[in-house]
């Protein structure tokens, strides 16, 4: 890639699609990022094509509703006249190449004397992705985890962290904590999981965050809050292009706001 001769930029740097106009276009990756931009830049670009190693070899697919817009299968070569060639066997001139590829963990002002790592983009070893066992509870991660709600993931995370360091809530010992960690690391080696993707909750963030609702005192995650959560997945995943204009869940919405009018009377 130090050879090919066209612009790279990650998608943390993306702001507007104007400087794409008229422009071939890369993007690899196939989240939410790589989503949005893709479709952003299509507006304005000569052609958009989006790369991704969750695609298979064959894929070449023109998306839905776009005359310049197409899915592929991952990159597999670029060259220095500025030519980007797929696994499928494709083979575009491209002017800029968008890595939508996420992010890694990275604490240069943490010394820890290797108590605390990042391999292969696991931070380790943490309890329950928040705690680590040789510093606890002096230190602790909030927001490791991730493809969660966010701020509810937060703002539980919170609770615990502030329980523990105001003595209400007890952490197990340094042993028990190591021991429940390296199970959970078997486990994941065991079901054929990267260690990448030790942090990655998805569907069983709900367990995590009824977990640490019952060691804070307070309510799980309520059921049209889960509800909600996967619906906007799946309408996501069916219409990318519409999901958040197109949506029905408003009983969802009534139940939220009763839950909500319960905060603002007490």
């Amino acid at each position: 890639i130090s050879c090919w001769p066209g612009k790279e930029i990650h998608s943390h740097n993306y702001r507007i699609p104007q400087p794409f106009k008229e422009q071939v276009v890369v993007l690899i990756g196939s989240s939410a990022s790589a989503v949005d931009i893709s479709r952003d830049i299509a507006g304005v670009a000569k052609e958009v094509h989006v790369a991704s190693w969750s695609n298979a070899s064959d894929t070449f697919i023109k998306q839905n509703g776009y005359t310049n817009l197409w899915m592929h299968s991952m990159i597999k070569r670029v060259h220095e006249d500025g030519s980007v060639v797929f696994q499928n066997g494709k083979k575009i001139l491209a002017d800029v190449i968008v890595h939508c590829t996420g992010y890694k963990y990275h604490f240069p002002f943490l010394e820890t004397n290797g108590s605390v790592t990042v391999n292969d983009n696991c931070v380790g070893p943490l309890y329950k992705h928040i705690f680590s066992p040789a510093f606890a509870p002096s230190l602790s991660f909030i927001g490791i985890a991730w493809k969660v709600l966010p701020f509810h993931m937060f703002e539980l995370q919170s609770k615990w962290i502030a329980g523990v360091l105001s003595g209400r809530i007890n952490l197990p010992s340094k042993e028990d904590m190591m021991v429940e960690i390296k199970t959970e690391y078997a486990t994941l080696e065991a079901q054929g999981i990267p260690k990448r993707y030790t942090h990655c909750l998805g569907i069983s963030q709900f367990d995590y965050f009824d977990w640490l609702a019952l060691q804070c005192g307070c309510s799980g995650t309520e059921k049209w809050r889960k509800e909600m959560c996967l619906t906007s997945f799946m309408r996501v995943m069916k219409h990318p292009e519409t999901y958040r204009d197109e949506w029905e869940d408003h009983h969802l919405v009534s139940q939220a706001y009763q839950d909500f009018s319960l905060y603002n009377t007490h």
